[in-house]
């Protein structure tokens, strides 16, 4: 696989936490199926990656909301 080189940290970050995940699974269900190992860690990669994006945005929503708060507060004394 070819990568930029700003990008290969996080390549082999990557490669690494997948292959602990893989390691992870195969201890905990007895998988011995690469296959099936591989899909389970990209159902895993995603729904982390989906739960991550939810939290941003609740809080980027709250930030705002605290945001527009104090600019009212702000408004209101001038």
């Amino acid at each position: 696989m070819k990568v930029a080189a700003s990008e290969e940290a996080t390549i082999r970050e990557a490669g690494k936490k997948i292959n602990e995940k893989l390691k992870s699974f195969q201890d905990q269900f007895g998988i011995d199926d690469k296959q099936d190992l591989l899909a389970m860690v990209a159902i895993d990669s995603f729904v982390e990656k989906l739960r991550a994006m939810e939290l941003r945005q609740t809080t980027d929503e709250v930030a705002m909301g605290q945001i527009s708060k104090l600019n009212r507060l702000v408004s209101a004394e001038l």
